[in-house]
Parts: structure tokens; C-alpha cells; sequence
């Protein structure tokens, strides 16, 4: 074969080749699309298979949930039947303005808690005042507190003379007694309201109306749990201010405000500014922005000492700013604490369901909000540093600074 030829026949064999090398590319190539192709439809079909299947694990779980719901409200009866009605009672309690209304709103979303307020069930002192106050007509009608129901109780005289010389009850401590009763008393409302709902555990928003709110709360109701929920003073000070504003008597509420006082609302809402040429400046006057200093030191001092003292782990503190910082976290840390579910799913649908955007319908921090806002202004942390005045922080610091640095508001006085 002459060399020509040889070239010849090698380069049509190459060609050959490539041409059955492109043409098994491309059938393997048609194989693999086709190959693609069947296991993307065939995990589009485990798609669907498994979305139907989570569908129907949720409508399980839906009516599971529904069953449980009526199986605890069948065992409340039976409880309330056969004497033993053991439902778990819990308190919220705070300074107003703390955010024990948002707290109380969290916890109902759940659904094995029933949490509403506010009940008035203690504050023995706080009922002491509000009756003088009733007594010089000081106080609108309309918005007159029914006092507490463990001052009703334990400062009955009727039952004090039943106790000391009833056959029933000989030989017992009549403060003892009438302590226990007023817990009965207490147990009786939250759990029948509590029966109603197919919930679990029942609990009231209670204010600080007094510094001796554990104090009772520990003597009546000792197997109850609180959650008491902190603010920074300050802060408290600020949203305290704006609710005096707003329920002041020339609104039509029951607060009486000082001339000098209506001057420094009229002035911040037309502006939008703190007034600082109104009776010194500031949004407060020297008086006002004392007792609430005094009130906070007082209550929130008292009740961070009584709480570990006098109920040990049945005492839990939450601060209003790592529940804005931390919501889910802390929602966890608190539905655990009382026992209920603590499922990722329903803690942050709790979450949700009660954030400032969902109760107020605003963005969390705006200005948008006028003198007649509901309940939730601005839902913020540190709104004091916008308001406070030079003279405002020397008040503040000489009335109630230790507790702030105490409590980790501040480093020291130097602020």
C-alpha cells in the first residue's frame, strides 16, 4: 500500500471516528435529558406526595389539638366534680407602663394559657388609699377601682369575728385563715373562667399597685407562679407621661394634670418636640417625675427582694427589653416556665401574633401617633435619652439611680 493510500485510510478512519464519538455524545446526551427528565418528574411527584402528607399531619394535628383542648376541659369539670380542681394559677406582674399588657397579650396567644387582667385581686395599701380617695369624691365615679379582692377578704371584719369564735374554726389563726380564703376566693374566678376556654392554666395581669403585691400574693396563693416583667425606670417614667396626657381629666379620663402640665402636653404635640421653655423644660415637672421615681424604686425595689425570698423558683423576671430584643427566646423561656408547650410552631406564631406592628398596626419606633393612641405608642427601648432633660436625669438619679444600677440599667451614675 503505497504511503498515500495509508494516509488516506487512516485519516477517513479517524474521521469515522469522531463521527461515531459525536453521534454516542449525542445519544448519551438525549439519554441523560431523558434520564433528567424522568427524575424531575419524578421528584415533582415526592414533592406533591409529601406537600399532601404534610397537609394531612397538619389537620391531624389540628384535630388532635382540638381533642386535647376538649379533653382538658372534660378533666376541669371532672376536677371541679370531685373536689380536686388542680388548674395551674399564675400572676404577671409589673409597674404600669412596663409592658405587662403586651406580656399578658403574649401568653393568651397560646393555646393552653388564658392570661387576662386586670383581675385587682391584690394590692391591700393601694385599696386603703383608693377608699380615702372615694371617701373625699376625688375620684370619678365612673373609674372608681372595686379595690382588691384580698383586702375585701382579709380586712373583713365580719369574717375575722366569724373565724374567732366559730366552732368550725377554733383554736386556727385567724390572719392564716382569712389568707387561705382570700386564695380560695382568688383560684375560684380564674378557674372558672378558665373552664370556659378548654385551656389549661389561667393567669391575671396584675399591676404593682403596692409594694406588697408578693407579700399577699405569697400568704394566699402559695403555689401560684409570677412572672414579673422589669422596664427600665426611665422608660417607664416617659410611656407613664404620655398615658397621664392622654387620660387626663380634660380628656375625659381620670387623671388630674397641673396648668403647667396641660401647657407641656399642648406644646409637645403641637411641636412634636420636648418642650424646654414650659415651666423649665421638659416634659415633666420636678414633682411629677419624683413619685414616679419614688413609686418605681419603691415597687420594683420591693418586689425584685420578695420575689426569690418569699416564693423561691416560683418567681421568674423578665425584662420588657429582651422581650423587644429576644421575643422568641424569651417567649420559650417563659411558656416553659409555666408548663406550657414549648413547640418551635406555636411560640413564634405567638410571637407574631402579638407584635407591636400586629396590636398597634404601626411600624415599632414611629412618631406617627397622636394624643388619642390606644395603647401602644412607640414600643421602643430607651425613648428616655430623647426626653430627658439635664434637670430630669439629676431627679431621676438622686430618687432612684442605685435601683437602676442594681438592676443593670446603668454602669453608675454617670449618666
Amino acid at each position: 500500500m503505497s504511503g498515500s493510500n495509508y494516509g488516506k485510510n487512516a485519516g477517513s478512519g479517524q474521521s469515522l471516528k469522531t463521527l461515531l464519538g459525536s453521534r454516542a455524545n449525542a445519544i448519551r446526551d438525549r439519554l441523560s435529558r431523558g434520564r433528567i427528565s424522568a427524575l424531575e418528574q419524578q421528584l415533582g411527584q415526592s414533592r406533591e406526595r409529601l406537600e399532601k402528607t404534610r397537609q394531612r399531619l397538619e389537620k391531624a394535628r389540628r384535630r388532635l389539638e382540638k381533642k386535647a383542648r376538649k379533653i382538658s376541659a372534660l378533666q376541669a369539670r371532672l376536677d371541679i366534680a370531685s373536689g380536686e380542681d388542680r388548674a395551674p394559677v399564675f400572676f404577671v406582674v409589673g409597674m404600669g407602663k412596663s409592658g405587662t399588657g403586651w406580656l399578658m397579650k403574649l401568653l393568651d396567644a397560646h393555646p393552653e394559657v388564658l392570661c387576662k387582667g386586670e383581675g385587682k385581686f391584690f394590692g391591700q395599701e393601694w385599696t386603703e388609699q383608693t377608699m380615702k380617695r372615694i371617701e373625699t369624691d376625688t375620684v370619678r365615679t365612673a373609674n372608681r377601682s372595686p379595690g382588691s379582692l384580698y383586702a375585701a377578704v382579709t380586712d373583713s371584719e365580719a369574717l375575722r369575728f366569724w373565724i374567732e369564735r366559730s366552732v368550725w374554726a377554733r383554736n386556727a389563726d385567724p390572719d392564716e385563715r382569712l389568707n387561705r380564703l382570700a386564695g380560695l376566693a382568688v383560684e375560684h374566678f380564674l378557674r372558672d373562667r378558665l373552664h370556659r376556654t378548654g385551656k389549661r392554666m389561667a393567669g391575671d395581669k396584675t399591676p404593682l399597685q403596692s409594694p406588697d403585691v408578693i407579700r399577699e400574693t405569697s400568704l394566699s396563693n402559695p403555689d401560684a407562679k409570677v412572672i414579673h416583667i422589669v422596664r427600665d425606670g426611665r422608660d417607664q417614667a416617659v410611656s407613664m407621661m404620655h398615658q397621664m396626657w392622654k387620660g387626663a381629666q380634660d380628656q375625659g379620663g381620670s387623671y388630674p394634670l397641673q396648668p403647667e402640665e396641660q401647657a407641656k402636653r399642648d406644646e409637645f404635640y403641637r411641636t412634636r418636640r420636648v418642650p424646654l421653655e414650659v415651666d423649665g423644660g421638659g416634659i415633666y415637672t420636678e414633682e411629677r417625675l419624683g413619685s414616679f421615681a419614688e413609686r418605681w424604686k419603691e415597687r420594683v425595689g420591693q418586689t425584685v427582694e420578695d420575689g426569690p425570698a418569699l416564693l423561691g423558683d416560683r418567681y421568674a423576671e423578665v425584662k420588657y427589653e429582651d422581650l423587644l430584643d429576644r421575643p422568641v427566646e424569651e417567649a420559650r423561656r417563659l411558656f416553659g416556665y409555666l408548663g406550657a408547650d414549648t413547640g418551635e410552631e406555636v411560640v413564634r406564631r405567638c410571637v407574631e401574633e402579638t407584635s407591636f406592628e400586629a396590636l398597634s398596626g404601626r411600624e415599632r419606633g414611629g412618631e406617627d401617633y397622636g394624643l388619642d393612641f390606644k395603647k401602644y405608642r412607640k414600643g421602643i427601648a430607651g425613648d428616655w435619652e430623647n426626653v430627658f432633660t439635664e434637670r430630669d436625669k439629676a431627679v431621676y438619679k438622686e430618687v432612684a439611680g442605685e435601683l437602676l444600677i442594681k438592676l443593670g440599667y446603668a454602669r453608675d451614675n454617670d449618666w
